[in-house]
This record gives C-alpha cells, sequence and structure tokens, in this order.
C-alpha cells in the first residue's frame, strides 16, 4: 500500500491503509467522549463487599445510568470473576447487591435477564454464539427465554427483531438466516451485542467486547457503547487493553490479584 516514514505516520492514516479505507470512527470516539450530552444518573446497580473466596476480592462498585465504567487489569486479576458475580453466574459468598434500590437475594444468568442486566461473555466461540443457528436464532435467544417457551416470538416477530438489529448495528451478513458461523468475528460480536439490546436491558456488562476482531470494528463496537450510555445505559467495559478502556469509559475500577486497587476518572 506505501512506505511511510514512522514519524510522519499517523494511526488512522496507518489504520486507513490497513483497512483500504476512510477511518474516521477512532477520531470520532473522543470527540463522542468529550461532547456526549448524557447525563449520568443515580446508581442503578450497586455491590457493597461483595465478594467470592479464591475468586475476587470483596469490593465496592457502582453502575450509573448514562455512564461507562471501564474495568482494567491484567489476566488473573478477577476481571470475568466480577462479571460473574454481578450477571449470577457465580454465587457471592459475602457482601451485598443492590440492583434500582432493590436488594437481590436470587444469583441466576436467568433472574439477571429477568431484572434488566446482560452479559456479553468474553469468549464469543464458547461461551456466546451458537455456532449452528443462524442470526435470526442467536439475536431473538435471550429475548425468547426471558419470555419463556409459552410465549413463543411467531417467526414474523423474530425476522423484525432480527432485521432492526443488523440494520442497527451495521451487521455484515446476506440474510437474517445466514449461519452464524459463517460471519466474521467482528460481526459475531455484533449479533451477541445484538440478543442482549433486543432485551432492553439496564444494565449492560462488556467482557473484552473486542478481543480478536479487526481495528475498524473495534472502533465500531466502542462507538455503540458511548452511544448506549448516551440512551441511559449503564455499561462496564471490561478490556485488557488499556488504551480501548481510557479511551471509552468515564470511570476506572483497576483490579490486580483479584482486588479492586483503584477507582478515579479516566484520562486520556
Amino acid at each position: 500500500m506505501g512506505t511511510y516514514e514512522t514519524g510522519a505516520l499517523t494511526q488512522l492514516e496507518l489504520i486507513a491503509n490497513m483497512l483500504g479505507r476512510t477511518m474516521t470512527d477512532l477520531d470520532s470516539l473522543a470527540q463522542a467522549k468529550e461532547s456526549g450530552s448524557r447525563i449520568r444518573g443515580e446508581p442503578v446497580l450497586q455491590a457493597k463487599g461483595l465478594g467470592r473466596l479464591g475468586a475476587i476480592e470483596p469490593f465496592d462498585l457502582d453502575l450509573r445510568t448514562g455512564e461507562v465504567v471501564g474495568l482494567a487489569g491484567l489476566l488473573g486479576s478477577g476481571r470475568s470473576e466480577t462479571a460473574g458475580l454481578l450477571f449470577g453466574v457465580d454465587k457471592p459468598d459475602s457482601g451485598t447487591l443492590t440492583l434500582a434500590g432493590q436488594p437481590v437475594t436470587r444469583f441466576s444468568p436467568a433472574a439477571s435477564i429477568a431484572r434488566g442486566v446482560a452479559l456479553c461473555p468474553e469468549d464469543r466461540k464458547a461461551a456466546g454464539i451458537v455456532d449452528e443457528l443462524t442470526v435470526r436464532e442467536n439475536i431473538i435467544l435471550a429475548l425468547q427465554s426471558s419470555r419463556g417457551w409459552l410465549k413463543y416470538l411467531s417467526p414474523s416477530k423474530q425476522y423484525e427483531i432480527a432485521d432492526r438489529y443488523i440494520q442497527l448495528l451495521n451487521i455484515a451478513t446476506p440474510s437474517a438466516d445466514q449461519p452464524v458461523k459463517n460471519l466474521s468475528g467482528g460481526n459475531q460480536q455484533k449479533v451477541i451485542l445484538a440478543r442482549w439490546l433486543a432485551t432492553n436491558p439496564r444494565v449492560l456488562i462488556l467482557d473484552e467486547p473486542t478481543r480478536g476482531i479487526d481495528v475498524g470494528a473495534k472502533a465500531e463496537i466502542q462507538k455503540l457503547v458511548l452511544e448506549l450510555a448516551e440512551d441511559g445505559k449503564a455499561c462496564l467495559f471490561i478490556s485488557s487493553e488499556l488504551e480501548e478502556v481510557l479511551r471509552t469509559s468515564d470511570r476506572i475500577v483497576v483490579l490486580r490479584d483479584q482486588e479492586k486497587v483503584r477507582n478515579s476518572p479516566a484520562q486520556t
């Protein structure tokens, strides 16, 4: 594509040459974060002394509407364990968790979905997409589960929901009936996001949402996270890439050795 002096080649120009298209999303992320008109409200989810022996030391955490909280730390620091406790994959053995002022007494993924909490898991292959199902079937999975099988979504409603999120998230697929395994990693990640957005959650926990996808798709997903906060969602953004945590978050919680060690505003 070209040969450049490293000192004269900007990050955006480098990415544009790699992708073969103009790349403005990264540049607009900082502007969207600075000029965002979202109003941060009261805490919608609050953890007090929440912990699990051998997984994560007791910690305090609050997520507010209209805010992106970054969760940073090295591999093994307890990031995914924290997400698992907040979503009910694991049951804490200390502390309390409240959602919209109501104490949480039942810890399970099904109960969390019913409360309006969503989790995009770290490993999309093992715990996210269902390979043998279509894009449409993957998108409506969580919504159908929350309704129960007695309130079955009609095929026309399924297509309506799937087509809406395919368009909204710009998912590159020939149709809603395309097997999800045929999509690129970035588009598979968007399908998982669509699945949870279809449930209209109040709290969205994103565990490594940009892992293993190209820089263009990463920027699109980071921008989407800011837009979701703009719409009043409370977002927990977990990533091992410090640069994207700084770029996306309003506040950052730092974990080390399965313990919360810092909570501070994001600085770029």
